[in-house]
């Protein structure tokens, strides 16, 4: 896991890749594209990789009885509704950076 939740959009040249199974059992393979830590509690931003869609899933690290990292579903709406609004103001604040380094700067 990195550290760096200021350039979510930004990965490593290898990029981090999991599997996630759905609650019908379908398994896909998404990209993470951003963590963040929000009052205390770790948060993933994953993109299915094989769709053209920009929606992307979050979800919530914890830890299971055995003491092991599970990722789960964020059931509390309100929750939801906090992280989902800081990745969106993250992942727009980058997309923004990206566009003024480079497209408008030629145009005049």
């Amino acid at each position: 896991m990195t550290d760096n939740h200021d350039n979510i959009n930004e990965l490593p040249e290898e990029v981090e890749t999991c599997v996630l199974v759905d609650e019908d059992g379908n398994e896909s393979v998404f990209e993470l594209i951003g963590e963040l830590e929000i009052d205390g509690a770790e948060y993933l931003a994953f993109m299915p990789i094989e769709s053209d869609d920009c929606e992307y899933v979050i979800l919530k690290k914890e830890r299971d009885e055995n003491g092991e990292e599970t990722l789960v579903t964020i059931d509390d709406d309100d929750e939801f509704e906090r992280v989902a609004e800081e990745f969106e103001d993250r992942l727009m604040d980058e997309l923004d950076l990206d566009e003024l380094d480079g497209d408008n700067e030629d145009d005049d």
